[in-house]
């Protein structure tokens, strides 16, 4: 044990070394397999778990493991004791993974703080918006903005990588663990949002006039007159209070990267886990600050997976495979480059009542389908089952009686397979056919006044998450693959273009004058641009813009509209002529009634009220297109009028035909592209080649005009032969 009294926290350069050093080496050999690992976890006393972790390091070699994640959820165990240290004990583990030729990230363990902190500090704990404290018991109880708590933090982050930091086995270190789980409401971070106000706007008369605050009397003379967020009823001031938590989050991650960088090789990575629901999180601020993004990529296995199913949506798994493809779409949108999944299922996720163990061959679809998207890591929570605490039910590669099963021996399959594509997929970059431009402002307004409603007339607080998903999993259905670019780093048109030939904005109702301006660009350039409902309503304070609706782009489009509604029921919608002409279906939760102009009519509603206006138009704009999509046509139907309005992939696939339940992806590397084929249904589903294509994991090969049956829950993975 070593005693040392806590340090108060010094600002710290998040720099680090020359440009030459290459942090992300270990990643570019083609994708791994890694695992939480906590032997720390393991019943019985230190000399029984140190007896097991030679047979755990054998079995995570068998299975091709080649990276663990280690360390970042018990800081009462680096620090027992105010001011007391146990550093030795992961030592073995660290030794024990470098003789095994696997690599670790390392966790700074300041998300569970430990009882006697809390005890000493009970001013520590997170005030919510109702004025009640965060408990301590769970996690992520305290808040990370206070002087105090950062002193204790600095000390222990500085104790554990100053001891491990430099082990050669050590090749990145996660920085705390999905951050932004509160918005946090204690008085000093009040006070601090006042100040950030008051810099951000300069007077008072600038406030009024930008937020409205003539209304309701809420005009303020001196910046301390501003509310507390708990009697909030204000848009606009919601939209800056969700930016400033958001910052918080992102400015706590800089500060531990700071800290870290001072203690660890140059050429060792920073990273995070990033739980992409988190209220806090803005992932695309987070991940300026790290050298590769990393997150969570949770999904409900079993008939979840089954391409014909459409799930709820809303919550921080993916509940079908459209969502499971757009969640590892936007972790790649995070720094628009490669990332890894530092946390996915193995056995079952959550608590019991969500227990669904995957089917025969569904980790290897899940894997391979990440790995499709970018991630060149795939780290699967955990390595064994937990005998104890809040996530028992929680299934690792092995279970409660710590024996290799079934899951194991499909997980040693994956790491065989990705051994074997290694070389083709070395640097591979995905291809994308479709831009999918994601805001996070525009979420949390809609949060804050929902558009849509979920059952029984609730307001949908999830209902930006809706919008979007509703449009990418169109996008999916249509057989293109996708590309995430956040709305604040929309580059100028010309270069959107070159990445997106289409691109879908939808529910973009917190939207800059710029914004709009680059969107039409994008399509008088060429692009063809599929506008969402409340696209371009409202501007970039939240305010709803004095103009005729949707702004720039519907002038653009020779469209327009006056009216809206939320439905309460489903509405019939018919496509009257054109491309789509016969096709029916039904609109859902919301009509922004479109009056077409002089544009063509894709859908209108067939309604005695709604029926006057559109659901859907096209306009030529420039040497582009603007369909715009004033509803959430279902599910048919919204594919079928993105498949028309996107036009064809960029890349060609491999099959002549695709059957609704198949997918193709693709990713481009040095050697050539690769294909990763599913079939995502319980039934055996046969496709034909139209080339001649050669498996990169066995010695299959298929002439063009072959026709191939793929098996229940398969992949195959295939480059031009």
């Amino acid at each position: 044990m070593s005693v040392a009294e806590p340090a108060a926290p010094s600002p710290s350069d998040a720099g680090g070394a020359a440009a030459s050093v290459d942090r992300l080496r270990a990643w570019r050999g083609g994708p791994r397999l890694g695992t939480a690992y906590y032997n720390e976890y393991l019943p019985g006393d230190a000399h029984s778990r140190r007896a097991r972790l030679e047979t755990d390091l054998r079995l995570m070699t068998d299975a091709g493991i080649t990276c663990i994640r280690v360390g970042e959820s018990v800081w009462s165990t680096w620090e027992p004791r105010d001011g007391e240290f146990d550093l030795d004990w992961l030592t073995p583990v660290l030794d024990g993974a470098h003789a095994h030729g696997i690599d670790v990230i390392l966790g700074t363990p300041t998300y569970a703080v430990p009882p006697w902190l809390a005890r000493k500090h009970p001013e520590l704990a997170v005030v919510r918006r109702d004025g009640s404290r965060v408990p301590w018991g769970g996690r992520q109880e305290a808040d990370y903005t206070s002087e105090v708590f950062r002193g204790y933090a600095e000390r222990v982050i500085r104790a554990v990588l100053g001891r491990h930091g430099r082990h050669p086995a050590v090749v990145g270190v996660q920085l705390d663990n999905e951050a932004g789980l509160h918005l946090i409401h204690n008085d000093h971070v009040v006070a601090r949002f006042r100040r950030w106000v008051a810099a951000r706007y300069g007077d008072v008369d600038t406030l009024n006039r930008e937020w409205g605050l003539t209304y309701w009397s809420h005009r303020i003379s001196e910046w301390d007159e501003l509310w507390h967020p708990a009697g909030n009823t204000t848009p606009a001031y919601d939209l800056a209070w969700r930016r400033f938590q958001a910052e918080l989050t992102a400015e706590f991650i800089e500060w531990q990267a700071g800290i870290a960088r001072e203690l660890v090789a140059d050429d060792t990575f920073l990273t995070t886990c990033i739980a992409y629901q988190r209220p806090a999180m803005d992932d695309v601020a987070v991940a300026a600050h790290l050298d590769v993004a990393c997150g969570n990529a949770y999904y409900l296995a079993q008939d979840s997976l089954d391409l014909a199913r459409e799930g709820a949506g809303g919550q921080w798994y993916a509940d079908d495979v459209p969502q499971l493809i757009l969640m590892a779409d936007r972790m790649r949108g995070s720094r628009e480059a490669p990332f890894l999944v530092t946390e996915t299922g193995a056995a079952s996720i959550g608590p019991a009542w969500l227990t669904r163990p995957p089917y025969d061959g569904q980790l290897a679809q899940a894997a391979w389908l990440l790995v499709a998207r970018g991630a060149r890591l795939v780290s699967y929570w955990h390595w064994h089952t937990l005998h104890s605490g809040a996530e028992v039910h929680w299934g690792g590669i092995l279970g409660h009686d710590l024996e290799p099963g079934r899951i194991h021996r499909e997980v040693a399959r994956i790491g065989r397979e990705f051994a074997g594509a290694a070389s083709w997929l070395a640097d591979a970059e995905p291809d994308a056919d479709v831009g999918i431009v994601y805001a996070h402002d525009s979420e949390w307004m809609m949060a804050f006044e929902p558009p849509l409603a979920v059952g029984g007339g609730t307001p949908d607080r999830a209902a930006y998450g809706r919008i979007v998903g509703a449009f990418g999993r169109a996008a999916v259905d249509a057989g293109l693959q996708v590309g995430y670019v956040n709305e604040r780093r929309l580059p100028e048109p010309g270069e959107l273009l070159a990445r997106f030939p289409a691109l879908i904005v939808a529910g973009l109702i917190v939207a800059s004058d710029r914004t709009l301006t680059v969107l039409e660009e994008y399509a008088r350039l060429g692009g063809r641009l599929i506008v969402g409902p409340r696209t371009g309503y409202g501007d970039d304070e939240g305010r709803m813009r004095a103009a005729v609706a949707p702004a720039v782009l519907g002038p653009a489009a020779g469209v327009a509209y006056r009216e809206f509604a939320a439905l309460a029921d489903p509405v019939a919608v018919v496509a009257p002529d054109g491309p789509l002409a016969g096709a029916s279906g039904q609109a859902h939760g919301w009509v922004d009634a479109l009056e077409a102009g002089d544009a063509d009519v894709v859908l209108r509603y067939d309604h005695p009220h709604f029926g006057r206006w559109a659901a859907a138009t096209r306009s030529v704009v420039g040497d582009g297109t603007v369909t715009i999509v004033g509803t959430l046509p279902d599910r048919s139907l919204l594919r079928a009028v993105v498949t028309d309005a996107a036009g064809p992939a960029r890349v060609a696939g491999p099959l002549a035909e695709r059957p609704l339940q198949v997918t193709t992806h693709s990713l481009a590397g040095a050697r050539g592209r690769v294909w990763v084929v599913h079939n995502w249904a319980p039934e055996s589903r046969t496709v034909a080649v139209t080339r001649d294509v050669a498996s990169v994991v066995d010695d299959a090969t298929h002439d063009a005009g072959t026709v191939v049956e793929l098996g229940p829950w398969d992949v195959r993975i295939w480059r031009e032969a």
